[in-house]
């Protein structure tokens, strides 16, 4: 279904952020109806038309609401539309119903349009290109940080210590798991063959934003895996067989607002297609060895305790809950407390709308270190321990078929113990099957692998979490990017 926007339209909404057509951006407002498209105001100019594809949890509007990218692309001269997709659901139900959408939006322009898409949006517009046909519609794609190869903030909301808290607040879901880096292998394995001639362009970003920010605590996460912009590492953002644009210093919400990207990629608007040209390629299974997980339900109290080793730099903490928790204390091994304070809701894709208790210790000394919350309101939560350390980088990770094995010439005596969720294969999350122990053998689909480790650095204990996602094809074997 068609609707128009028009721009003096678009500037009263911009005036007064009430007016809206589609939703605002974030869980607590409705995001637009499914398969609606809007088209803007044509300018005088008229130049190539562009569709804008919004990303997870959001809608149409994310593209003028608190963003001058519509405006731009009008004072610029472009014709546009804009299309509301399923914001929770996979690119499988998301690809049928953009590809449908792409026809009666070519057709109303007369011609082939240039798709800008958000995050999860790109991967979205590549399954209705290469599985539901609307490639002849199309004539480029340009994606703005869009986790190709998946994102590792999905594996640590389907996880074992932090499913709790994405359950409560209803972060797991059809799109969420399948952005998973396992399953976004298996899409890849089902997708880069068959790409076509349409050519793709991939922008990233670099930035979290401002301390105690909405990206920030993503981005810190994150960086155990490389450079990221709050929600999607650079490696992710990279597709093969696509020509990568450029890297810059946005955060995941500024590299899809007009005033930060357009001019980057408006050479590309109405240039002609050109063949894909392969980009960097880096595997999305490195492990991160720099964090330390925990977390479940509470009533009213909840405690974790976590060893530092010898020679850490610094350590972030993170106490993550469903509500502002007034009591949140860091105690370390020689009794000094200091207060976990609350920073404000995540406002990401996963943790949306939980408190983050924040605190950062430099130098801290070795030794069991305690976290304990005290709530007035029952809930969930989830620690997390950043480690800026030399050990990080000694600590190898391998994962087959067999299990996940620890490897270090540093370390002695591992204790590990690894909790398994599968999900078969799929369209929709049917079913969980944890399992505690090493093999990977409840048949294909997507195994959330959480391993704790527990063992001696230079004679002094020390922990670590590792949280990992692979998919398992037809013949038990792991699909690897």
């Amino acid at each position: 279904m068609k609707r128009k926007i028009s721009y003096s339209c678009l500037f009263l909404m911009l005036l007064f952020p009430s007016w809206t057509l589609a939703g605002d951006f974030g869980k607590d407002d409705p995001s637009g109806n499914p398969g609606e498209w809007y088209v803007g105001t044509n300018p005088a100019a008229a130049k190539q038309p562009i569709l804008f594809v919004h990303g997870l949890n959001s809608s149409s509007n994310t593209w003028w609401n608190e963003n001058d990218m519509y405006d731009v692309a009008y004072r610029s001269g472009y014709k546009t539309a804009f299309i509301d997709l399923y914001p929770q659901k996979d690119m499988w139900a998301n690809g049928a119903l953009l590809a449908a959408k792409l026809k009666e939006i070519h057709d109303y322009f007369g011609g082939k349009v240039v798709v800008v898409a958000h995050s999860k949006g790109g991967i979205d517009t590549q399954s209705a290109l290469v599985h539901y046909g609307a490639d002849r519609y199309v004539s480029k794609v340009i994606t703005l940080s869009s986790p190709h190869h998946g994102s590792q903030l999905a594996d640590l909301a389907y996880s074992n210590w932090a499913g709790w808290l994405a359950a409560i607040i209803g972060s797991k879901n059809e799109a969420t798991a399948s952005l998973q880096t396992g399953y976004m292998s298996q899409f890849r394995s089902q997708t880069d063959g068959s790409s076509g001639m349409i050519p793709f362009y991939t922008m990233g970003g670099t930035s979290w934003g401002g301390f105690g920010g909405s990206l920030y605590w993503g981005g810190l996460y994150l960086s155990g895996y490389g450079s990221n912009d709050g929600a999607v590492t650079i490696a992710s953002s990279r597709l093969p067989n696509a020509q990568e644009v450029a890297i810059g210093k946005w955060d995941h919400k500024t590299v899809k607002e007009g005033s930060s990207t357009f001019s980057i990629f408006q050479s590309l608007l109405s240039s002609s297609p050109t063949h894909n040209v392969g980009s960097r390629k880096e595997s999305a299974l490195k492990a991160n060895t720099s964090s330390f997980i925990r977390g479940g339900e509470y009533t009213k109290h909840s405690k974790e305790s976590f060893w530092v080793e010898v020679g850490a730099e610094r350590i972030n903490i993170d106490w993550l809950a469903t509500n502002v928790i007034e009591d949140v204390y860091l105690t370390s091994p020689d009794g000094e407390v200091t207060e976990l304070k609350p920073s404000g809701k995540d406002q990401g894709s996963y943790f949306n709308g939980a408190i983050h208790h924040v605190g950062t210790v430099e130098n801290p000394i070795e030794g069991e270190w305690k976290v304990s919350s005290l709530s007035k309101k029952p809930g969930a939560y989830l620690l997390n321990v950043g480690f800026t350390s030399p050990l990080n980088d000694d600590l190898g990770v391998t994962t087959t078929e067999k299990g996940v094995s620890i490897q270090s010439n540093m370390i002695s005596g591992v204790t590990q113990h690894t909790m398994f969720e599968f999900y078969p294969k799929g369209k929709a999350v049917s079913q969980s099957v944890k399992g505690i122990g090493a093999m990977l053998n409840a048949g294909e689909g997507t195994y959330n692998l959480t391993t704790d480790i527990e063992s001696d650095y230079k004679g002094k204990p020390f922990n670590r979490t590792i949280i990992q996602s692979v998919y398992l094809n037809q013949n038990g074997q792991i699909v690897k990017q």
